[in-house]
């Protein structure tokens, strides 16, 4: 028993979702672009030097969920889906997530960005288990614009993971084979948990680590792995 886990903005996709989904609210007026673009370059920047706080990031990525009626907000991911994820998912993704299919392994994608924007985009892949930071909703399905839960960010990636083993009646150590593609020196905690942690497209951080482990390196933008 094997299983593959896949983060998702900038290792299968050739961009980040959540950012996307921004712009894409700010192309139809929905977001004023100047105030959003300051503040989410301020949280880019804490992501990337390794200083993100994430509730205050979560509380700034999921209160547009609160300020369209739900048929609209489904509408409008609909579009959003169609015209800005599918021209960017890397088709050197798609070879990996169909080598591990084709293996019979287990596929879960573990992102950070919310649950709204990414299971669209987990069954666009035809991957059905998704775990990803969670928007919380009330009773009566409307966002609040609060996340539920222990966000799918560095260790809490680790926490929900260990979550949904736990669902399963299992443990990491149950599968006789893991991997880990990711992008971001944000997952080393995670990738340093399986047997094959790949650095796809890494940034400079994970670059480095990876080097220094002989981790495998994979640039999915130009020529996939050997697998």
């Amino acid at each position: 028993m094997k299983l593959a886990l896949f983060d998702l903005d900038n290792t299968l996709l050739n961009g980040d979702s959540d950012a996307a989904w921004a712009n894409y609210l700010i192309e139809q007026s929905i977001l004023d672009p100047i105030a959003h673009k300051l503040e989410n370059d301020r949280f880019y920047s804490d992501y990337l030097n390794g200083t993100l706080d994430i509730h205050a990031w979560l509380n700034f990525q999921l209160t547009p969920l609160t300020l369209l009626p739900l048929e609209k907000l489904y509408k409008l991911r609909n579009d959003f889906i169609n015209r800005i994820i599918r021209p960017i998912i890397l088709e050197e993704g798609l070879k990996a997530i169909e080598h591990h299919r084709n293996q019979g392994d287990k596929l879960v994608i573990v992102t950070a960005t919310n649950d709204f924007v990414t299971e669209p985009i987990a069954q666009l892949l035809g991957i059905t288990q998704l775990i990803a930071t969670q928007a919380e909703k009330t009773n009566e399905g409307r966002y609040t614009g609060k996340a539920f839960g222990t966000p799918a960010f560095r260790e809490g990636k680790i926490t929900r993971l260990n979550q949904w083993l736990a669902t399963q009646n299992q443990t990491l150590a149950d599968y006789t084979d893991t991997w880990f593609y990711s992008d971001s020196h944000n997952d080393i905690p995670l990738l340093s948990l399986v047997r094959n942690p790949v650095a796809v497209n890494p940034d400079e951080k994970l670059l480095q680590h990876a080097r220094t482990l002989k981790w495998q390196i994979a640039d999915f933008k130009k020529v996939g792995i050997t697998l």
